[in-house]
C-alpha cells in the first residue's frame, strides 16, 4: 500500500474527508510515525478504454476524447501572490508530485507512489490522476520525464518502455487532460535547474534507477547527452555502472567506488566547474571532491519552478521530430 497524501495529526479529520472525496471505497487514513497518510486499498479500476475517452489527442496508447468537457477538471490554486506549480517528477521506480508556491517552496508534502510495470502512457496518465486528486489547487504544471524530450513529446523512455512512449505528446496531452498549461523536460535537467547556482559551467549526475546528467552554462541549459547510454567501463553503460541494479548488486561500497571513477571521468570529459550529484541514491555518497556537491533529492521537484522562470525558446532541441 503506498502513501497518497501525508499530513499532520491535527489534520487528519480533514485528510479523512479528502479520502473519501478522492477514492470513495478504495482508501483509507492510517496512522504512520507522527503523520497519517491516505493509503490506496483497492485502486478503482477502469478500462484502457475508458482511460482513452479521456485523451483528446492521438496516438496509439491512447485515443481522442470526444467529448473533454465531462473530463473532471483540478481545483485553481488558492495562491493569490503568484501562479502555483504543479511539479511531476516521473521516474523508474516512484512517481512524485507536489504543488509548488510562486518563490518555489512546496505547499504541502510531496505525494509518491512506485512506477507501475509496465507502464505505457495510459497507465501513467491515470496514476497522475491519482495523485493530482490528493493535492490542492494548481495554475500549471511543469514535469520531468526519465528520457529524451523534444518540445514536450517524448522521444525515447528506456526505463517506462521507448515502443509505447515513442512520439507521444505529453506535454499537449497533459494540458487538454488537467486544462493548465504544461511543460516537459528531462528529468535530469528539471532536477539540474532545482541544483545550479547559475555561475559557470555546470553539470547534474543524477543517481536513481538509472544514471542522468544535464548541462548548465551560467544557468543556460545546454544540449541533451544521453550518457546514460553510453559505454563506460568494460562496455558497460553509464546506466549499467552506477544505477540501481549495481548497487543492489556490488553492494555499497563497491558502488562508491565507481561513483568516484565516473566523477573523475566526466571531470575529464565536460572540465566542469561544479558537479552537482542528486537522486534517490546521492545521499549514499561519501567524501566528495571539492568540485562535487550533493543535493537535495527533492531537486527533481522543485526545479519544475525554473521551468516557468526560464524562456523555452532558449531550451536546445525544441524543434518536434
Amino acid at each position: 500500500m503506498s502513501p497518497l497524501w501525508r499530513a499532520d495529526r491535527t489534520n487528519r479529520g480533514s485528510l479523512r474527508a479528502r479520502a473519501k472525496d478522492s477514492w470513495p471505497g478504495a482508501a483509507r487514513v492510517q496512522p504512520m510515525g507522527q503523520r497519517h497518510v491516505i493509503v490506496q486499498v483497492q485502486p478503482q479500476r477502469r478500462s484502457d478504454a475508458m482511460a482513452a475517452h479521456q485523451l483528446n489527442v492521438r496516438h496509439p496508447e491512447v485515443g481522442p476524447d470526444p467529448a473533454p468537457a465531462q473530463q473532471t477538471r483540478p481545483r485553481r490554486s488558492l495562491v493569490r501572490s503568484g501562479p502555483s506549480t504543479l511539479a511531476i517528477d516521473i521516474g523508474g521506480t516512484h512517481l512524485k508530485a507536489v504543488v509548488l508556491g510562486p518563490d518555489g517552496s512546496m505547499l504541502v508534502d510531496e505525494v509518491v507512489v512506485a512506477t507501475p510495470h509496465p507502464c505505457p502512457p495510459r497507465v501513467l496518465l491515470k496514476a497522475t490522476d491519482r495523485m493530482i486528486q490528493a493535492l490542492p489547487g494548481f495554475d500549471r504544471v511543469s514535469v520531468g520525464f526519465p528520457g529524451v524530450v523534444r518540445a514536450g513529446t517524448i522521444i525515447t523512455a528506456p526505463h517506462l518502455g521507448t515502443r509505447s512512449w515513442h512520439r507521444f505528446p505529453l506535454a499537449d496531452t497533459l494540458a487538454a487532460r488537467l486544462d493548465r498549461p504544461v511543460r516537459v523536460l528531462n528529468d535530469a535537467d528539471v532536477q539540474g535547474f532545482g541544483l545550479i547556482t547559475g555561475q559557470g559551467l555546470e553539470m547534474v549526475l543524477t543517481l536513481g534507477t538509472g544514471a542522468g546528467t544535464a548541462l548548465f552554462r551560467d544557468g543556460e541549459l545546454m544540449p541533451h547527452l544521453e550518457l546514460a547510454h553510453h559505454p563506460i567501463h568494460n562496455d558497460l553503460t553509464y546506466d549499467e555502472y552506477i544505477g540501481a541494479d549495481a548497487l543492489n548488486r556490488k553492494g555499497v561500497k563497491k558502488w562508491r567506488r565507481r561513483v568516484h571513477r565516473t566523477i573523475a571521468i566526466l571531470r575529464s570529459l565536460v572540465n566542469y566547474d561544479i558537479l552537482h550529484i542528486g537522486g534517490g541514491n546521492a545521499g549514499k555518497i561519501i567524501d566528495p571532491p571539492q568540485d562535487v556537491r550533493i543535493g537535495r533529492n527533492q531537486a527533481g521537484l522543485t526545479g519544475g519552478i525554473r521551468l516557468w522562470q526560464s524562456d523555452p525558446q532558449h531550451w536546445p532541441h525544441r524543434r518536434r521530430h
